[in-house]
This record gives C-alpha cells, sequence and structure tokens, in this order.
C-alpha cells in the first residue's frame, strides 16, 4: 500500500489552486465521507497542480508536551484512506499522499516536531487499526459521532455536511427529499449510508416506490457511475461532492444545499488523552497563526466549515454510524 514520509516542515509539492475546488488536473473521480479500501486505483489528481503547503515550525513548547514514547520516536503514523479527494488522495504519481486534510495534519505534526507517516488503508478499518495501535492516529474525513466516540478520541477541525449531485441537468430531476424509485449511488461505511436507507423507508412508508440504493466500495467508483448513467444521482460530504462536480467538466452537478454538517476529527486511541490532547493543541496552533486558514483558502473551502477551536470529543448530535 502507498506510504507518504513527511517532514516537519515542508510537504508536498504543487501551485496554489485558481478557484474553488479547480484546476487539480484529472481526477479519477472521487468523493463522499468515507473511502474505499485499498488505496483506490491511481491517479486522483494532477501532482504539479495541487496547492503548495506553507511552512510550518515547531512550537518547542508543544513539542515537549507531546507523549514521551511518541517524542523518541519522532514520526506519528496515521492511517487513511486515500479515495477520498480532496481531502485524501494519491497524487499522479500514484504514490504520494495529498489533500487538504494531509496538508493540515502535517502542519500539526510539524508543530509538535513530529514526521508525519501515512498509510493507506480501507475506511472501514482505519478506526480499529487506530484502537488495536497499528496506527498512532487516523485522518480521513471522519464525521465525529457518539457511535465512534464510544471508541476512540476525536478532535474536531473542520465541519462538514452531505450534499447531493447528480448529471448536468438533473435528468431524472431528483432532489434529497424526492427520490423514490431512483438509483442513488453511496460510497460503504460512510455517513450518506443510514441517510439514504432511512430516506428510503420513508418512500416505503409513504407507499412509494423504495429507493434502490447502490453502494460501492470507493466514492470514484460511486461518482463514475452518476456519470455513466447508470445511477441517477449520489450524495457524499460537500467538499467532496464540489470536487467531483468541479472535475467532470460539467459531467455534474449540486442538488440543493448540504445539510447536517457536522465536524470531521482526527482520530487518536480512547487510551491516549494525552496524545488527543497535543493533536488538538496543534490544531489549534494552526488556527491561530493563520496556516489553517492558508490550506483550506488554498484548496477553496475557507468560505463554509472552517472552525476556530479544536476540541477532544466535543458534543455532537449525530447518531449515525460513519
Amino acid at each position: 500500500m502507498p506510504k507518504h514520509m513527511s517532514a516537519p516542515a515542508a510537504r508536498v509539492s504543487g501551485l496554489r489552486y485558481a478557484g474553488a475546488l479547480a484546476s487539480a488536473a484529472a481526477l479519477t473521480l472521487t468523493a463522499a465521507c468515507g473511502g474505499s479500501g485499498d488505496g483506490g486505483d491511481g491517479d486522483q489528481g494532477g501532482g504539479n497542480d495541487l496547492p503548495e503547503p506553507p511552512e510550518v515550525s515547531a512550537d518547542s513548547e508543544l513539542a515537549d508536551n507531546v507523549p514521551e514514547d511518541m517524542r523518541e520516536k519522532g514520526t506519528i503514523k496515521i492511517g487513511v484512506d486515500t479515495t477520498y479527494a480532496p481531502g485524501e488522495f494519491l497524487a499522479e504519481d500514484g504514490e504520494t499522499i495529498v489533500g487538504f486534510n494531509i496538508q493540515l495534519f502535517d502542519a500539526v505534526a510539524a508543530k509538535l516536531d513530529l514526521e508525519t507517516e501515512w498509510e493507506s488503508s480501507t475506511f472501514g478499518t482505519i478506526v480499529e487499526g487506530v484502537d488495536t495501535g497499528k496506527y498512532d492516529a487516523g485522518v480521513s474525513s471522519f464525521t465525529i459521532n457518539n457511535q465512534r466516540l464510544e471508541q476512540v478520541n476525536m478532535v474536531s477541525y473542520y465541519n462538514a455536511g452531505t450534499q447531493w449531485f447528480a448529471a448536468k441537468g438533473n435528468p431524472e430531476g431528483i432532489t434529497p427529499d424526492d427520490a423514490c424509485g431512483a438509483n442513488i449511488a453511496v460510497q460503504k461505511d460512510t455517513v450518506q449510508v443510514p441517510d439514504i436507507k432511512n430516506r428510503s423507508e420513508q418512500c416505503e412508508e409513504d407507499g412509494e416506490p423504495a429507493i434502490n440504493i447502490n453502494q460501492y466500495k470507493g466514492q470514484d467508483q460511486a461518482t463514475q457511475s452518476i456519470t455513466s448513467g447508470k445511477n441517477d444521482a449520489g450524495l457524499a460530504d460537500m467538499p467532496v461532492a464540489m470536487y467531483a462536480v468541479e472535475q467532470t467538466d460539467g459531467e455534474l452537478e449540486t442538488v440543493g444545499e448540504q445539510y447536517e454538517a457536522d465536524p470531521y476529527g482526527a482520530v487518536v486511541n480512547k487510551d491516549d488523552d494525552e496524545l488527543a490532547q497535543s493533536v488538538a493543541d496543534g490544531y489549534q496552533a494552526i488556527m491561530d497563526d493563520g496556516t489553517y486558514e492558508e490550506i483550506l483558502s488554498n484548496w477553496g473551502l475557507d468560505e463554509q466549515g472552517m472552525l476556530d477551536q479544536a476540541r477532544v470529543n466535543p458534543d455532537v448530535d449525530s447518531e449515525s454510524d460513519e
């Protein structure tokens, strides 16, 4: 599986975006609140057209508060699903792991004077990997919810809701509240799965045909099923849906507005409160010094979803699975 080792200061090379989620080169269509599991099928975005991350210097006070075993090791190992652009995906070389979540956590690690070792994994196994000690952390567009909070610590750093999208012109007239009988694509193990299942159950209660829910291992596959005409529409995390629309060059369009926005969270072992707090302090440091906004602005994500405080295990309303 592809791995990516980052130094504490500078990271992935590239150029700034020329607009909101635009010009990230030829995407092998990715999207939604989770990922597939094998690191994807290669290139999902153009390496030299990606935003360049800012330089970040270590904060000695924060570094001193990192757990001793982590300080001695000097590296934090992170599990990530690499099929979820623009959050986390593979550059055109098929090896380098990139994305706005990657750059944010690289900056956090740099503040803590740590190197990052990214390992591509199946989305649905990353939390378990953190729980068992395979990974020190998990960063992969994880929505913070009560189910996850029972298993791991989570550090909030960005807000994202669900966004529907369909083929250009929305030929079947799909809306989130009017999809009964339609073919809808969704990625497995994501917050969108219980969402669409609940909507399908409501259709049947109302005497309407159930939604034909097609679940895919990777969001790239789910999105391609819409552009090919196999499915009428799909739903995914807002940043991912918007990115997919931009990268299909007019083949897709968003439907309605995003809803039920909840924070993304970096995942840390439930028993490692000290590391969880260090990660939160790292996020807070880049929020306070402008690095956080700079990274999100470069990816066209600074107009909604930004947080001004990183919290360990914040209160959330979401009861969903992913």
